[in-house]
């Protein structure tokens, strides 16, 4: 192969990325300015809604008068499973919208389904850590210490959490691009998930025949391993992780291949 040739394969490859780039920052700035109100400071201001949600549950289960099973405080303890469960919840259910609300812009060949739903992924993924940043904050103004004693598992976990979220999402979102009525039930899922995952109680703590049933949600997966790597003593019975990234990379690789295969049903759809 002569360099002559390798170098303008290298070009065509780098200009390739770099029209990728473009593409996947104005979907972004479209998705900000329709979703946040026409203002960046719109995103700030949507980012605190799953910080409300976070706070609200976890200052129900403390004022009525339960105790951390594992740790000092109530508010880390719950806030430990909380995190995980929501963040899986908002990253997937926003992708899942992201084409049935986005869909005309399927009009312009330059835009691929797999940019909507990754940039709208993009988005709430920031959200979720800029959100974590305030828990952080406000655990810390309160005098508390949410620093857990095993911080590379704590952000493993957490990255396998987005994963997860990223892959359902992935799926639940070419599912609704043809069934627009999936995303209610999918919203409505977001029940299930939140009451399975173990993230106001201790799974471990029930018998095998309640345990091992639970511990098949890959969002319980998410909790368990994010509070193994908090509390010294807790119990990792139930973790695998194996499992839970498994499921979030064939959950990904097949959105990713439903999306290949329907794209110009996708695209003439449009």
């Amino acid at each position: 192969m002569s360099e002559s040739f390798k170098g303008r394969r290298r070009s065509s490859m780098v200009d390739a990325l770099r029209q990728k780039r473009n593409v996947m920052g104005a979907v972004i700035l479209r998705d900000m300015r329709t979703r946040f109100f026409n203002h960046g400071v719109g995103f700030l201001v949507q980012s605190l809604w799953p910080l409300v949600h976070m706070l609200v549950i976890i200052f129900i289960n403390t004022a009525s008068g339960r105790a951390a099973p594992y740790g000092e405080s109530p508010l880390i303890f719950f806030g430990v499973g909380i995190i995980p469960t929501l963040t899986f919840i908002y990253i997937s259910r926003f992708m899942s919208l992201s084409i049935a609300l986005n869909k005309n812009m399927l009009s312009f060949p330059i835009v691929k389904v797999t940019d909507i739903l990754f940039g709208r992924a993009f988005l709430e993924i920031i959200a979720g850590f800029f959100t974590v940043f305030l828990m952080w904050l406000i655990f810390v103004s309160l005098g508390l210490r949410p620093y857990p004693v095993d911080p590379a598992q704590a952000v493993l976990a957490y990255l396998s959490t987005i994963l997860l979220a990223v892959g359902v999402g992935t799926v639940a979102g070419v599912i609704t691009s043809f069934a627009p009525m999936f995303a209610t039930a999918y919203g409505l899922s977001g029940i299930i998930f939140y009451l399975a995952s173990g993230c106001l109680f201790v799974t471990p703590s029930f018998p095998d025949q309640i345990a091992i049933p639970l511990s098949y949600n890959p969002v319980a997966q998410c909790v368990e391993w994010m509070r193994t790597a908090y509390f010294e003593n807790y119990s990792d019975r139930l973790v695998d992780k194996e499992y839970l990234v498994a499921f979030g990379l064939i959950s990904l690789f097949g959105g990713l291949l439903s999306e290949r295969l329907l794209r110009r049903i996708l695209m003439d759809e449009s």
